[in-house]
């Protein structure tokens, strides 16, 4: 592909190397090329480069590291099949702690977590939800900062109300196959219906720097709500997840 002037230059040079990403000319995890030789190659400066390369780095395709060198996102986007994955069946597969835990392991990637555990307040809405009182110590609370082959792919926070989970394997950091959805079934709180509700929205500074994100990137929010059939919300779940490096999937049968 010829770089012209009918375009912008630095457009151009973005979709090549996009192309040449997508067609695994560079493979995934690898370094590009110094930016003086990539100008050189496309007969452009290396502002253009610049320009290039900063694009591809919003997509969420390319990072910038120090010292200056570009390297290519490690992980291809990771589909999130919503009618998929709340399965009993799905999120037990193999032993697994959960659903990702089975997605991940079916895509041959290594499920890494740092967990936090404790009791708390939930915060407004999250309390609104659960019905809960957001001035009281109401919710077990449970945050978990997630990696796929070592690299950050999402932060999630649980909130369980606290006589639901006191005392149960909800409040020890591994609560065992299938995660704390199973454990609410166990308990006779099986979830029959889930509610998921998407923001778009950029990292605050503290997601930027585990995720390893930049202010021109944005996260989906969304807030998960497990309800029973006594229509009682009995999990509320907030999801922060780089849009680049996620699909998500929704399909349900309709009247």
């Amino acid at each position: 592909m010829t770089i012209t002037p009918a375009r912008g230059q630095y457009r151009q040079v973005a979709d090549i190397i996009r192309a040449e990403i997508e067609r695994e000319i560079y493979l995934r995890g690898s370094t590009l090329p110094p930016e003086h030789e990539l100008a050189q190659r496309f007969g452009v400066s290396r502002q253009t480069i610049n320009r290039a390369l900063a694009i591809l780095q919003a997509e969420g395709l390319v990072r910038i590291e120090r010292p200056r060198r570009t390297r290519v996102h490690e992980l291809p986007p990771i589909l999130r099949d919503a009618a998929r994955r709340h399965s009993r069946a799905h999120r037990e597969r193999g032993g697994s702690r959960g659903a990702l835990a089975t997605e991940l392991a079916e895509l041959g990637y290594e499920l890494t977590s740092e967990n936090t555990v404790s009791r708390g307040r939930a915060p407004g809405r999250v309390a609104e939800i659960l019905g809960v009182d957001p001035d009281a110590v109401s919710v077990v609370i449970r945050d978990r900062r997630m990696r796929a082959n070592g690299v950050p792919i999402q932060i999630v926070t649980s909130y369980i109300p606290l006589d639901i989970a006191a005392g149960t394997p909800i409040e020890q950091e591994d609560p065992g196959v299938g995660g704390i959805s199973s454990r609410l079934a166990d308990l006779g709180h099986a979830q029959v219906e889930i509610e998921e509700r998407i923001t778009v929205r950029p990292p605050t500074s503290a997601e930027a720097r585990f995720l390893r994100m930049t202010e021109d990137q944005r996260v989906y929010e969304i807030t998960h709500i497990g309800w029973t059939a006594e229509n009682r919300a009995v999990k509320v779940s907030l999801y922060v997840m780089p849009t680049h490096q996620w699909d998500l999937r929704y399909r349900y049968p309709i009247d």
